[in-house]
């Protein structure tokens, strides 16, 4: 399934691309220092109706 032949159509490339893009955020991964996403506070005014 996976010869010349198959990665020479338009599947082939793509699932060629992916793996490349896998393979590249595996060894960058551990490289990003990812700063830590803090939730922000919503004020909301609450009103009661009649």
């Amino acid at each position: 399934m996976y010869n010349r032949q198959f990665f020479s159509t338009r599947l082939g490339q793509a699932a060629m691309v992916s793996v490349i893009t896998m393979a590249a955020f595996v060894a960058i991964g551990p490289q990003i220092q990812a700063q830590p996403a803090y939730a922000t506070t919503v004020v909301v005014e609450q009103v009661e109706l009649a």
